[in-house]
């Protein structure tokens, strides 16, 4: 029988072992859900009898669809930036290995900054009359960065914040295989980009991915700066659901489920497609 790490019995082992970690958070997952799927339906009410109504995903669609749309956007737009801005920061970190320490501590040190701080940071950066607008001058011309219709802000800080993961992310899973690989091909008389575009984006696919997937997801359901930093119509989807989940009309908790139930299913269909991707880049089944 085979003892391989890819062997049944190795596999067995590692679900076993991942149990106790893994079953707590499923039983709170699954009761969260049940619960939010239930109220959403009218069966758990806060008030007056159990009564099975679609009137929470019927009744207001149409604001369903564009907090839906509006969250893609954001979420999938700071990805992109996140993703990108990222890669070159570890691609730098890489090849300039003095300059590059300086980079990489710089970038780690914006991870544990909270969200809501670094919103509050972007939003005295880039408001009307916020830091940028007095350096550059521009009082009668300075663009609608904060509260803006294209959520430049709020899209800002999580491309801010989360391209410093991206690159940790990238470095931690190729910095050791990289350099002899990197100095191989210079040696064979590969140019800088050649060594970037050929050498350290293959190797970096995979981790690219999986950290494209964790920031989607993340920020797809991220309240603080989409809250602060964007309009107030129309609502990405977590602010909705907060709202109405705060609403002192208890009639419209069923619409923050619904709401909260869509940013969920939307973000476990990234998850799902990010994984298919994944195996494709890996090569692995």
């Amino acid at each position: 029988m085979s003892r391989g790490p890819g062997s049944p019995a190795t596999t067995g082992r590692s679900v076993l072992f991942a149990l106790p970690a893994v079953l707590p958070v499923l039983a709170v997952l699954g009761v969260s859900l049940t619960a939010a799927v239930l109220q959403s339906l009218g069966l758990m009410p806060f008030i007056g009898p159990p009564d099975l109504s679609f009137e929470a995903w019927t009744g207001n669609t149409g604001e369903l669809f564009r907090a839906t749309g509006l969250s893609l956007y954001i979420a999938a737009t700071a990805t992109v930036f996140s993703v990108c801005i990222g890669f070159l920061i570890a691609a730098y970190v890489l090849a300039m290995p003095r300059m590059g320490r300086i980079v990489a501590a710089l970038s780690a040190a914006t991870i544990p900054i909270p969200h809501v701080i670094g919103a509050g940071a972007i939003g005295l950066l880039l408001s009307d009359s916020g830091f940028l607008e007095r350096l550059l001058g521009m009082p009668d011309a300075f663009p609608v960065l904060v509260g803006g219709p294209w959520w430049i802000a709020a899209i800002t800080e999580y491309a801010w914040k989360e391209s410093a993961f991206v690159a940790l992310v990238v470095l931690g899973s190729i910095a050791r295989s990289v350099g002899e690989l990197c100095d191989a091909a210079a040696t064979l008389g590969a140019t800088a980009t050649q060594r970037i575009l050929r050498v350290v984006l293959p190797l970096a696919m995979p981790s690219l991915a999986v950290s494209a997937v964790i920031v989607f997801v993340y920020t797809l359901g991220s309240y603080e700066a989409v809250w602060l930093l964007g309009p107030t119509s129309p609502e990405p989807l977590p602010v909705r659901a907060v709202r109405l989940f705060g609403s002192v009309d208890l009639a419209a908790r069923p619409q923050a489920m619904a709401t909260a139930l869509v940013s969920v299913a939307v973000g476990a269909a990234a998850i799902l497609a990010g994984i298919l991707v994944l195996r494709r880049v890996r090569g692995f089944r």
